[in-house]
């Protein structure tokens, strides 16, 4: 049976794309743990240049160093988009303004749109567990990490009234990058955001 859901990490030249690899196991394990949803026991990993990308409704990228994108690597994310996929970025480094922050944003506007303020009453924070204050903090914010701020919303790019892109400053490649077997050990399982993100993206 071919399952509803693959876990899509994006793989691009510049940067470190592969700087959270425990988190595909991480919400793997949480959106077969909470939802009905069939999902492949392990993820893949995509050159964000390859049409092979539009396979997948939800691709994960990630990184601590700056990000500048081809001219096919952009081209094939407007097309992605363009066809009801779902890019989630996350910045690893949960700074402000650092150079992941800088240079994502620019170049998503480069070859989508420019992000926006995403407000906490979007449906993206219902689809699946309920969160009314909008994106959780991570314990790095509340830790004061780094920039000692709390991300209070994310960013987004909507087509057709859509998230096509959502952009993350908190943090979430830290807070979930951990083995799913220590998911016991947590009195508030951290992932269930990351349930929203997958559900959202199979089902809008």
């Amino acid at each position: 049976m071919t399952p509803d859901f693959t876990f899509c990490t994006v793989q691009y030249d510049s940067g470190d794309w592969d700087s959270a690899p425990l988190v595909p196991a991480n919400l793997i394990d949480s959106v077969a743990r909470y939802t009905a949803i069939t999902v492949a026991p392990t993820g893949v990993i995509v050159p964000l240049s390859s049409r092979d990308l539009f396979k997948y409704p939800l691709a994960y990228l990630t990184g601590h160093l700056p990000v500048r994108f081809s001219d096919l690597e952009r081209r094939t994310l407007r097309e992605y988009c363009a066809r009801g996929g779902m890019l989630f970025v996350d910045d690893h480094n949960h700074d402000i303004d650092g150079v992941f922050h800088k240079t994502a944003t620019e170049e998503i506007g480069r070859a989508v749109a420019p992000l926006k303020e995403l407000p906490n009453s979007d449906p993206l924070y219902g689809s699946f567990f309920r969160f009314d204050d909008g994106p959780p903090a991570t314990s790095h914010e509340l830790n004061g990490w780094g920039d000692n701020l709390v991300h209070k919303q994310l960013m987004a790019v909507k087509t057709n009234d859509r998230i096509s892109v959502l952009y993350s400053s908190k943090d979430y490649s830290s807070e979930w990058g951990f083995h799913p077997d220590n998911k016991r050990f947590l009195s508030i399982d951290n992932t269930k955001f990351g349930v929203n993100i997958v559900v959202y993206a199979l089902t809008r």
